[in-house]
Formats: C-alpha cells, sequence, structure tokens
C-alpha cells in the first residue's frame, strides 16, 4: 500500500479532517487524521494493518512475541497488527494519567513487544507506553503505526516503522498563524487535559 492508497483509504472514510484541532499533543494543526473512522470498517482496518506489518523488517516481526497498543488511538489498529501477526495484542491504559495493563493482562518478562500505534506526532504518547512496558516486565523492540506526523523526526528510542510519513504542519499555542487562529479549534483526540 503505497502513499497515495493510504491517503485514499483515509478521504473515502472521511476520516481526514480540515479545520483547526487540537491534537492529544497539545499542538494545533489545520488537518486531523480521524483513524477511528478509517478503522471503522474490518476489511479495511485488516488491509492496512497487513500493509503496517509489511513494513516492518522480517526479522523484527520474526522477534516479536506480543503487540501492546496504548488506548484509545491504537487499540484497533493493535488487534488487527495481532491478528497479521498471529500474535497477542494487549492494550495499556491511563485512567489515572499513567500507562498500565488492566483488565487481566500481564506481560511475561522479558517479552519482546512490538508498540502499536495509529498516529505519532511528537511521540509523547509512545514513549509514555514504552515505559509502561518495561515496567510491566516487558521490552519493546520496535513500533509502528499507520501515520508518523512527525514526517521522520520523531525519536522514540526504539526502531520505528510508520506506515506513511506525512507533514501535516503542526504549531504550539504561541505559534499559530493567524488564519488558523480565527477557525473555531476543535479538541477530536483521546487525551483529557
Amino acid at each position: 500500500m503505497n502513499q497515495e492508497a493510504v491517503l485514499a483509504e483515509f478521504r473515502s472514510s472521511g476520516a481526514l479532517l480540515e479545520g483547526h484541532f487540537k491534537l492529544s499533543s497539545g499542538r494545533h494543526s489545520g488537518h486531523y487524521l480521524q483513524c477511528a473512522r478509517v478503522l471503522m470498517n474490518p476489511a479495511r482496518a485488516a488491509r492496512i494493518a497487513e500493509a503496517v506489518v509489511a513494513a516492518i523488517p522480517a526479522g523484527v516481526r520474526e522477534q516479536v512475541d506480543v503487540v501492546v497498543s496504548p488506548a484509545m488511538g491504537g487499540i484497533i489498529i493493535g488487534h488487527e497488527v495481532g491478528r497479521a501477526l498471529g500474535k497477542d495484542a494487549l492494550f495499556l491504559e491511563r485512567p489515572e494519567g499513567t500507562f498500565h495493563l488492566r483488565r487481566g493482562f500481564a506481560l511475561e518478562k522479558g517479552a519482546r513487544v512490538l508498540m502499536v500505534e495509529d498516529v505519532v506526532t511528537t511521540g509523547l504518547s509512545s514513549r509514555e507506553a514504552i515505559a509502561a512496558v518495561a515496567r510491566e516486565g516487558g521490552e519493546v523492540i520496535a513500533e509502528c503505526a499507520i501515520i508518523d506526523r512527525s514526517c521522520g523526526s520523531v525519536d522514540l528510542g526504539v526502531p520505528f516503522y510508520p506506515l506513511l510519513a506525512i507533514d501535516f504542519p503542526t504549531y504550539d499555542e504561541g505559534s499559530i498563524p493567524e488564519a488558523l487562529a480565527a477557525v473555531p479549534v476543535t479538541k477530536p483526540g483521546s487525551r483529557k487535559e
């Protein structure tokens, strides 16, 4: 699945939004990729997950013991990546602000984990999730995602394999362009502030 095919999946599902968005990272953007919408169709979610897995080097895929993703955004794609790899898929939650495993999920000590995200912008959630896996006894050997909004600049501390790297500009609170600031802000992500 090439870049245009991935974007076509987002466009056809109404998942590529334009407006003024406050992202989970706290940054602002004129574009938002609503992965829940693109993944709401199981067949499309499976196609995207298979493409994500195909973008991971075979040597890395062979080492994976279990797939872990952060809630909320990573749950569906994490589950589908787990299915494509034939591995269990767990997810981390942070009801009190810090990621941890719940619902009876547990990692075997030393489990080699593939972290799966929907979209990575600054990498903050990913780094928090990677730290949580270490606290739970596992080791994240790599991360994959549908979209890398950093366009290759993010450092997660582990190898990162996004399906698509895209450069939609983002802005901190003090540098929002006048035209974007004039548009009412929407906060579509799952993180509360």
